[in-house]
């Protein structure tokens, strides 16, 4: 085997000289030789260096006979193996660093046929002669890859050859990071050269930029589509992807076996054989020909190669007759079923996911079902599919199966069902399971010509007695009656209705197909699926409308809405429903919250909804009348609160509720000074935002107004400020109110020091000033061992100001103060807010006080608080990124450092952690000074599992290579390390 010493000089000179064994064959170097010439400024791959004698090569003598020895460039780079993530872009990118390798070595031609193992072409006869090596237990998956890839030899044997480097794996694939993007740069190790059909260089490739992830499948695509970007392959070439990656995988599990069993193994070589059993186990269990599907569309080609063929013959034979049920879809009116995300039929449940909510909206749809058709929803997402039973398997953001691929026919339970299309039956079962399909038939159509195109169509939710004496290979005439619709006892508990869908391949299936698809492979379901409204011809009016694409929302955003209007994340979210603690967007792809405390008992709780339901139904006006639901909810509000706090005045947002605290302030004192803390952010009014250092110290801010003293930020975990400035304020400049949250929120979740508010607040009440406790984020139970934070700090202010939490995310906030201040502030000019204290906000105020006591959110927030402290506690000893944990209950923060002595922040990595821990389905967000703290503040229905799955998630991404402080040695410092 060869032998390999890296010589440094210690002047950045690193060299590799490599010793061969003497039984290398001459020609093999001379090939390898001659590829590495070619690619001189291809790709960054070693150069040659002569010997003295000008020589590629030197011979010398060895114990073991004389050695051919050659001295190589050291080229700089970190495996892709040692790369964490591998976002698609790098593999795409090593994919287009093969394909120009390839091109550059198309027309090389070696003038011998090398015998290899690793060789593609070879791998029928490695794997027969090694597989009795493999335990027995293991064989079957290795057995499974012979036989497809002697299927697929005849078609590769047909192939064009030429020189491919056969050896594209993680360990000689190099990154470099440019701008914090990590880029494929480097091609290392031409040891395994040989002349095969290109399609090998890809499926090797593919076979090693799998392992370890849950689906293979898409890095395999996403490393395709960069190849076929610079060296076009043909359909032919992509269907024998499949076979060959599972073919690669099992020589590499065979080898190793025999390599074991014979005593030399080397630990290199087996460093990945769990990953590639995993990784063959996955790709087995998926059919090839869908692998095929995913594989063209990464190619920019069709999901079938009879697609527009069938496509096409669906518009020629569609009309009238082209129907499943007994009515003329094209001309007769259909009702349109609404079952999407934001459809209207799921708006109005408490949750879609809960069978019992399932059974009514079974039921309703039910009473909805009369003469009349009633259509719902090719390439749908539909929330009703949110639930583990349509988990998808590998899926590291907990995907699920969301996107409809056929239409749905509403009709009573007994009405025929006929064949559109001539054809016979394929296959036909009864899938029982409740939410399956019950009774199904499969029928084969022929599309007219000589090239044997055959399609399929899947008739569910019949009645039993539609099964009774088919037979596979029954013919069946267009327009045949060949089912009846089955009722919700036996069609699989669904209202009754005919799922129609179309497929130009059955994936090996027999008896049923899978009704649904998961958003990351939308359109290789949707091309294997085609719309049956091809066939049937519904006007769009009766169809769902597809949901608009992020960049014409983005486009409209800009043209209508400030160009200061922020968004969160790179990438932008389409958000279009809540539920618990769930954002879920236009597709279905549900992410869990950490962030949202506006939704302070959970998206979309029932109990609120129908507070809010029930109480439009019967009014909604100003305060102007005598209503009960606002006195009712005062009293409830103030009774939360420690005496005197009892007078409320209810607005409709945290920054008006600021805002009036401000105008009551002066009022009672006849001052205009302010007193706040560093980093704080109290609203954005033209008042609040003068009273936020947050708003007026940063971007497009004013600076500080004269009439705003602040108190520097105390940072405990720097020790910095902890104390108080004396004077906190100069003389003249006494302030009419302290503003101050007990936790500071955008300074950064800071949990003051002890005794902090009760020495400034003294102050404060010594010089005649009043004290506000803002509320809007920290109150309401969410700090856990309090109701409301300021609590904590054993002090009673004189005005407590809420928002955000108050209404679950309905505009409702609040102010509550003492007599003595409202009475002060009743100074002859009338209050008053038209949708403050309106009846609908009361009514769902008062439901959040319901919630929170009756579903003890408040002690479930202490809890949960500690586990997560605890668990972030664990996660910064394995991650120095994490310099501090702090906050209390579910308000917590996760400081980002870039080193622990300086405590410099990490704002870069933070920035990247946000990302991507949402491409994982967590959405997160960062706050303080230096946006270098994560802040976690959720819905507080919150769970364990949610918790345990944030911690999890976390640790894993702060093991990133981008989440880690980047040291002088580190690749990603500099090009040139």
């Amino acid at each position: 085997r060869d032998q390999n010493f890296l010589l440094d000089s210690g002047c950045h000179a690193r060299r590799v000289l490599r010793i061969s064994s003497p039984d290398t064959d001459p020609q093999v170097l001379a090939l390898q030789n001659a590829a590495l010439t070619r690619l001189e400024g291809v790709v960054e791959a070693p150069w040659l260096l002569p010997d003295k004698n000008g020589s590629q090569q030197t011979l010398i003598d060895r114990p073991v006979g004389r050695c051919p020895v050659r001295l190589f460039t050291w080229v700089t780079g970190t495996p892709l193996a040692e790369v964490k993530p591998h976002p698609p872009s790098l593999l795409e990118d090593a994919g287009a660093l093969l394909a120009r390798a390839d091109l550059a070595l198309a027309d090389l031609d070696p003038g011998f046929e090398r015998q290899l193992d690793w060789n593609l072409l070879e791998a029928g006869t490695t794997l027969a002669e090694r597989l009795p090596f493999v335990p027995a237990a293991g064989r079957p998956p290795l057995e499974r890859a012979l036989a497809r890839w002697q299927v697929l030899a005849p078609r590769l044997e047909a192939l064009p050859r030429q020189v491919i480097h056969n050896d594209g794996n993680d360990w000689n694939l190099l990154v470099r990071y440019q701008g914090g993007t990590p880029r494929a740069t480097g091609l290392i190790d031409f040891g395994d050269i040989v002349v095969a059909p290109r399609v090998c260089e890809v499926a090797i490739a593919a076979a090693y930029a799998g392992l370890g992830k849950g689906r293979p499948e898409h890095a395999a695509a996403s490393l395709l589509a960069g190849y076929h970007r610079v060296a076009p392959l043909g359909e032919d070439e992509i269907a024998l992807l499949p076979g060959l990656i599972a073919a690669r995988l099992a020589v590499s599990l065979a080898t190793s076996a025999w390599r074991r069993r014979a005593g030399r193994l080397d630990p290199y070589l087996s460093i990945s054989e769990q990953q590639a059993e995993a990784g063959l186990e996955h790709l087995q269990s998926r059919s090839s020909a869908l692998l095929e599907s995913i594989f063209r569309i990464a190619a920019g080609m069709d999901a079938h190669k009879s697609a527009r063929r069938v496509m096409d013959h669906l518009r020629e034979v569609g009309g009238a007759s082209a129907s499943p049920v007994d009515a003329d879809l094209r001309r007769e009116p259909v009702a349109l079923i609404e079952l999407g995300i934001e459809g209207a039929e799921v708006a109005e449940l408490d949750d879609p996911n809960d069978p019992s909510q399932l059974d009514a909206l079974c039921r309703k749809l039910e009473r909805q079902i009369g003469s009349q058709v009633s259509a719902g929803g090719y390439a749908e997402p539909r929330p009703v599919y949110l639930t583990d039973a349509f988990a998808v398997p590998g899926s590291d953001r907990r995907e699920r199966r969301t996107i409809h691929l056929g239409v749905d026919l509403f009709q009573p339970a007994g009405r025929p069902i006929f064949a559109p299309l001539a054809g016979r039956v394929h296959s036909f079962a009864d899938n029982a399971d409740l939410g399956d399909y019950g009774p199904t038939i499969l029928l084969e159509h022929d599309v007219p010509g000589e090239d044997g195109i055959t399609f399929y169509s899947l008739y569910g939710h019949l009645s039993r007695a539609s099964l009774d004496g088919k037979f596979e290979g029954q013919a069946v005439a267009a327009g045949e009656q060949i089912a009846t619709l089955g009722d919700v006892g036996v069609n699989g508990g669904w209202a009754p209705h005919l799922h129609f869908q179309l497929m130009l391949d059955l994936l090996d299936r027999r008896g049923e197909f899978p009704g649904v698809a998961p958003p990351s492979e939308r359109e290789a379901w949707l091309g294997l699926c085609p719309d049956p409204n091809l066939l049937f011809g519904i006007p769009e009016k009766s169809l769902a409308p597809a949901p608009p694409a992020a960049e014409e929302l983005l486009e409209r955003r800009a043209k209508s809405l400030g160009r200061n209007l922020s968004l969160a994340y790179r990438e932008p979210l389409h958000i279009v429903r809540g539920r618990g603690a769930f954002l879920i967007d236009a597709l279905g792809n549900a992410y869990l919250d950490t962030v949202n405390n506006v939704a302070h008992v959970g998206h979309g709780h029932p109990r609120v909804l129908r507070a809010a339901r029930r109480q439009a139904a019967l009014l909604n006006t100003n305060t102007r009348y005598l209503h009960s639901g606002i006195l009712r909810y005062a009293e409830r509000l103030a009774a939360t609160l420690p005496e005197p706090l009892s007078v409320c005045f209810l607005v409709c947002s945290g920054s008006e509720a600021n805002d009036l605290a401000w105008r009551m302030a002066r009022a009672a004192t006849g001052r205009r000074h302010a007193l706040v803390i560093g980093g704080a952010y109290h609203g954005h009014t033209e008042a609040t935002i003068g009273l936020s250092p947050y708003k007026f110290d940063g971007p497009g801010g004013e600076g500080r107004p004269a009439s705003t003293r602040v108190l520097p930020m105390p940072d405990l975990y720097r020790q910095r400020n902890v104390g108080l400035p004396a004077p906190i304020f100069a003389p003249g400049e006494e302030p009419a109110a302290f503003f101050a949250e007990a936790i500071l929120s955008c300074g950064g979740q800071v949990d003051l020091p002890p005794g902090y508010l009760e020495c400034v607040y003294s102050a404060v009440r010594a010089a005649g000033g009043l004290c506000v406790a803002d509320e809007v984020q920290t109150g309401f139970g969410r700090v856990g061992d309090h109701f409301w934070a300021f609590e904590s700090q054993g002090v009673v202010p004189d005005i407590v100001t809420m928002g955000k939490p108050i209404g679950n995310g309905h505009p409702l906030a609040a102010v509550v103060t003492t007599p003595e201040v409202a009475a002060a502030f009743a100074n002859g000019m009338e209050y008053f807010n038209t949708f403050g204290g309106n009846p609908v906000s009361c009514a769902i105020g008062e439901a959040v006080l319901d919630v929170i006591e009756e579903e003890g959110l408040q002690a479930h927030a202490a809890e949960l608080g500690r586990v997560l402290t605890e668990g972030l506690g664990e996660t910064a000893r394995r991650h120095p990124l994490i310099g501090d944990v702090r906050g209390r209950g579910l308000f917590l923060g996760v400081e980002l450092v870039d080193d622990a002595g300086s405590k410099a922040p990490a704002t870069r990595q933070a920035r990247y952690l946000a990302e991507r821990m949402k491409e994982r389905g967590i959405l997160t967000s960062l706050d303080g000074p230096a946006s270098n703290v994560l802040k976690i503040k959720p819905p507080l229905v919150f769970s364990r599992g949610d918790a345990d799955r944030l911690l999890e998630t976390l640790d894993e991404v702060l093991g990133e290579d981008l989440a880690r402080p980047a040291g002088p040695s580190s690749d990603m410092a500099s090009p040139d390390s």
